[in-house]
């Protein structure tokens, strides 16, 4: 290896040495370094022109020896021809970081003749020459090439080479946007060989494609690209892609899924003249250095639209069995097939890779690099062009592999080596439909209602909003006079003179002006006088004179007193006095009532309260999502579809609406029709995660394996998106975070979900209904519970995907079923506990949990089976206390107690603090008829902090309980509590019950009357106010709500026969006796 000396001069005397190093191997783990100088220049002496000269060398402040005592001839020159030595060794002594930034001191001394009684010579320092050592750590001319293949023409491939990497020593990042460049040499005008037009620009890691794209890994690429030592090409090379050759290419990809992209180590070494044929024999029999292999997951080409995808991907050593495992390749590009190229001369404008006897030859001399990173690429043709740009890699390298193991190659996997590739096409191998095409799809299928037939104004509009105007004003005229003068007018009554009258009159006129109420009366008929002046009279320029604005005046103001009196008189007096006061129900009201009555199995007045909000506000979509879900539960899908279309109609963008039309669509088996929902839905809203899931979902109903692999990855990816921002914007509002918590959560965030771990897509088939997904599920279920009882420690499945392994996803536990089975059916569908349905989402979630809590949400538990699966293997799920949450209400949808028990328990033993989990397990102890567990489940659960997702029912029962134990204290106490938190004819119901049975009549009166007010089709209700009424004497109205009571069937008898009882006590309250 020639080093090249830095010399130091001296005035009027220079001098020269040509040294020589060399690194040589030693039988210890060290390495011998020597450095030889041959000769020596233009010496000259203080003492002569031929003075005798020495050379001594030095190293790390250590004196390596001095050569023998050479006389300089006349011409200046002396040939000295010493070598001197040091052990360089990694492990310890001199090391790396020495031979980096410590050169090696060549000092050139002049020894003086003696004098007379000189004992000792005297030397003179010449010159000194500073030799760097850091080439040997370079290598001899070393330089890495990156190859690849594609289809080019029908089945033959196109080697697409990338040569001449620039080593880069660290430091700097690498500027961006920089220019591609052309992947010919000997281009020699000066910027030419860049290609116009084109830039690498880089991006977020996250946004890659590749295997470093996690935030955990950002620290590590940061500084493998800008502190550690790297190679650089920059490269873009292009090739044409036929239609046949594309064709190929798609079906490769598909079978194949990984795409080999080798790399090796090269010197630069010329090949001599006249030698070729000698090369030409030999090669067959030499080994390549360093020869690596990245393995690049191109499923994303075939991705609907995708014509690019840019990644970092890990370097392995190149080994055939695993190469040809991973993607079915028999061949080496660099090994089997460079030869062909050298001869054929197909580089397509790259050198011709170099002899591997040049390679065998100078291996010897090589000295690893550590950390290298890469950088080049590829660029479309005309139909189909493949672009790989060759960016980073961070590279050890050393040795000679032979076919059966590398340990050259596998410094690569030591190191963290990595290469940073970019493919793109010029046109997509999958065509994406437009947004617009699947609007026009959905349009097609659902056509937009119609709008509102608009009501036009006119004069008879106009006149009938004045009559109501005035009808309004005079009602609040009125009760303003009964707040003034009711008590005087009911002593009074038909004694009331004219005198008292008019000062009345007076009285209420100067209230009326002094309070502002006349003014805001004008204000509020003002609008209705315009209208007329407008519509009617059709004036709606300025008049031209006063004359004519005083006549129009008179003639109005004598139209409005007419149509005054006309108003006055429609108004009859039962309108304004003597009115019920009647208490309105909002929709939210109306909502509450139909889900207790579905959670009370009485689905007809369940159905009556969502007809009736879709009466009131028939343009409301929501309601008409609200009554499709209660049809799912009821399994009117039929019925269910319909609502949702109709919801769709309404807002052909509302995300939840084509959602559910796509489930729809999936259950009633109109596969076509599904995936136009869903994927109008992913266009919508690109940042959806449940239309992802839901579309990635369909996708594996119909085996598409690459698209559910595409719907499943850009889900996470969004949810990750999500949660990265949440984060952001919590730390903005609550200052600066503790930099290991953050790290925690950074490291936390998966692929899939919001943990550790590496992404993968599970392919699950289609169970054949809930019960065959569930009796899976629970066998696998059985088996990690006793894996857990024996280890102590909860069985998470967290085993993590390496797209290499295998070449499609394959399903753990689950037996590939037909997909196009019927819908699946829920059995015993009444039982359905919608407590447990509403889950909130806690912090670390996946794709699939949040699925499943929007189909739980609307109700859609047919769907749920298949997600469920899913989260059991992903590696970010599987059973954690929300999963077994959901699986314990799933059977209790069929009256599974026992396994539902099962789960609860798994659920608890993961989060004893979880209000939901004691809250279900009431529930399953009340439905089950174990009233004594399910009261103290539900007293844990009020006693939490933190409330269960659903309270409301939690009191409700637990109320329902102390009344059947006779605790009415604490049922009034806990009744209260739900009529504060959402008040509802049950809530009343039950405070009502209790203060009864206290005998506190007069509040037991006034709730009950809530109770009546809020829903007076409860025949308990009417059955507690006949007890009210004939316990404290009043006989009509106990015989009418008794009537009532029979009239609307009560089915309690024991509360019938109490009522007899009383009645017969009393002596009325039967008008049947």
């Amino acid at each position: 290896m020639h080093l090249n000396p830095t010399l130091g001069k001296r005035p009027k005397k220079t001098e020269g040495l040509f040294p020589v190093g060399d690194m040589e191997q030693v039988p210890s783990a060290g390495r011998l370094v020597q450095i030889t100088v041959t000769e020596g220049y233009d010496l000259k002496g203080f003492k002569g022109d031929t003075p005798v000269t020495f050379i001594r060398a030095e190293f790390n402040q250590v004196v390596l020896g001095d050569s023998a005592k050479i006389t300089v001839s006349p011409e200046g020159s002396a040939k000295y021809n010493f070598t001197s030595s040091f052990e360089f060794n990694p492990e310890g002594g001199i090391t790396s970081d020495d031979l980096a930034h410590k050169p090696v001191f060549l000092t050139v001394t002049e020894v003086l003749p003696k004098e007379k009684k000189q004992k000792e010579e005297k030397t003179l320092i010449l010159g000194q020459a500073v030799v760097d050592l850091l080439p040997l750590l370079e290598g001899p001319g070393q330089n890495y090439m990156v190859g690849l293949q594609v289809p080019s023409l029908g089945e033959k491939d196109y080697p697409i080479l990338f040569k001449n990497g620039t080593l880069k020593l660290g430091g700097e990042r690498e500027p961006v946007p920089r220019p591609k460049k052309w992947p010919i040499a000997n281009i020699l005008a000066p910027g030419a060989n860049n290609i116009p037009d084109a830039f690498i620009v880089g991006g977020p890691y996250e946004e890659e494609e590749g295997e470093l794209n996690h935030p955990e890994d950002s620290e590590f690429r940061n500084q493998a690209e800008c502190i550690k030592k790297r190679i650089i090409w920059d490269l873009e090379s292009r090739c044409y892609l036929d239609p046949s050759a594309v064709v190929s290419f798609q079906k490769r990809i598909a079978d194949c899924r990984l795409w080999p992209v080798e790399i090796t180590r090269v010197p630069l070494v010329t090949i001599p003249k006249g030698k070729a044929g000698k090369t030409e024999k030999t090669d067959e029999e030499a080994q390549l250095s360093f020869h690596g292999v990245a393995y690049v997951n191109m499923v994303p080409l075939l991705y609907p639209g995708v014509k690019r995808i840019r990644g970092a991907f890990h370097v392995y050593p190149y080994l055939d069995s695993v190469v040809h495992e991973k993607t079915k390749c028999l061949l080496s590009l660099f090994r089997d097939i460079g030869h062909h190229l050298i001869h054929n001369n197909k580089i397509g404008g790259i050198n011709s890779l170099l002899s591997k006897q040049a390679v065998s030859k100078n291996l010897k001399e090589d000295k690893p690099v550590k950390e290298k990173d890469i950088d080049g690429r590829p660029r479309p043709g005309d139909v189909q062009a493949p672009s790989i740009k060759s960016q980073s890699s961070d590279t050890p390298l050393e040795g000679e592999p032979p076919l059966s193991h590398n340990p050259e190659g596998q410094q690569y996997v030591e190191a963290g080596t990595y290469i940073v590739l970019e493919i793109q096409l010029d046109k997509a191998l999958v065509p994406k439909r437009m947004p617009e095409e699947l609007a026009r799809r959905v349009k097609e299928m659902i056509p937009p209602r119609p709008p509102l037939t608009r009501r036009t104004g006119g004069a008879q509009k106009a006149v009938s909003d004045y009559h109501i105007q005035i009808k309004n004003i005079s009602r609040a005229i009125l009760d303003e006079y009964y707040r003034m003068f009711g008590k005087q007018v009911a002593k009074l009554e038909s004694d009331m003179d004219s005198e008292t009258l008019e000062e009345q009159k007076c009285q209420l006129s100067y209230e009326l002006n002094c309070s502002g109420k006349y003014f805001a009366f004008k204000e509020q008929l003002k609008h209705a006088v315009v209208k007329i002046v407008r519509d009617k009279y059709l004036k709606t320029t300025s008049f031209e004179s006063q004359e004519e604005l005083q006549t129009f005046i008179s003639e109005l103001y004598v139209f409005l007193v007419d149509q005054m009196h006309v108003a006055l008189n429609q108004t009859m007096p039962d309108d304004v006095q003597g009115t019920v006061a009647t208490i309105y129900t909002s929709s939210e009201q109306l909502q509450l009532f139909a889900f207790e009555a579905e959670v009370n199995e009485n689905f007809e007045m369940a159905a009556a309260y969502y007809k009736e909000r879709l009466v009131r506000e028939p343009q409301n979509l929501d309601h008409w999502l609200d009554y499709g879900a209660f049809c799912l539960l009821t399994e009117d899908n039929i019925k269910a579809q319909e609502c949702f279309q109709k919801a769709l109609s309404l807002n052909q963008s509302h995300i939840h609406s084509l959602l559910l039309c796509g489930v729809l669509a999936v259950l009633l088996e109109n596969y076509e029709q599904a995936e136009i929902f869903f994927e109008d839905a992913t266009c919508l809203e690109p940042t959806n995660v449940v239309a992802w899931t839901l579309l990635g979902l369909y996708y594996e109903i119909q085996n598409n394996d690459i698209r559910m692999e595409m719907a499943f990855h850009e889900a996470s990816k969004q949810l990750q998106a999500r949660m990265l921002q949440a984060q952001v914007t919590k730390q903005k509002s609550t200052g600066v975070e503790d930099t290991e918590e953050r790290g925690k959560r950074e490291s936390s965030l998966g692929p899939w979900g919001i943990t550790n771990g590496s992404a993968t897509a599970i392919k699950v088939e289609a169970p054949a209904g809930p019960g065959a997904a569930l009796s899976i599920l629970d066998k696998f279920l059985e088996e990690s519970s006793k894996l857990q009882s024996d280890s102590q420690e909860p069985i998470l499945t967290t085993q993590t995907w390496d797209p290499s392994i295998s070449q499609k996803p394959s399903n753990t536990f689950i037996k590939e079923i037909p997909t196009k089975k019927e819908a699946s059916k829920c059995q015993d569908s009444s039982a359905l506990l919608h407590p447990g349905l509403h889950y909130g989402v806690s912090q670390t979630t996946t794709i699939f949990m949040e699925t499943i809590h929007f189909l739980m949400k609307v109700k859609a538990v047919q769907y749920v089976h298949r997600v469920l699966a899913h989260e059991l293997l992903c590696p970010q799920g599987g059973p954690s206390c929300e999963y077994y949450l959901v699986l314990a209400q799933t059977h209790i949808l069929k009256k599974n107690f026992a396994k539902a028990e099962e789960y609860l328990q798994q659920a608890a033993q993961m989060d004893y603090l979880n209000p939901n989990v004691w809250g279900l397990k009431g529930h399953l102890y009340f439905l089950s008829g174990n009233h004594s567990e399910a009261k103290a489940c539900y007293e844990r659960t009020i006693s939490f902090v933190v409330d269960a997702s659903e309270m409301h029912f939690i009191f409700l029962r637990l109320g329902l309980i102390y009344l059947e134990e006779k605790e009415y204290e604490k049922a009034k106490k806990t009744y209260m509590q739900a009529c504060k938190r959402s008040p509802s004819c049950l809530t009343w119901l039950g405070l009502g019950i209790a203060c009864y049975r206290l005998e506190e009549l007069t509040e037991a009166e006034d709730a009950l009357s809530e109770a009546n007010a809020l829903n007076n089709y409860n025949a308990e209700v009417w059955a507690y106010l006949a007890l009210v009424c004939l316990k404290v004497g009043r006989q009509l109205e106990a015989e009418q709500a008794y009537k009532y009571m029979i009239k609307l069937k009560l089915k309690d008898e024991a509360l019938l026969a109490e009522i007899h009882t009383l009645q017969e006590t009393v002596g009325f309250g039967n008008p049947s006796f």
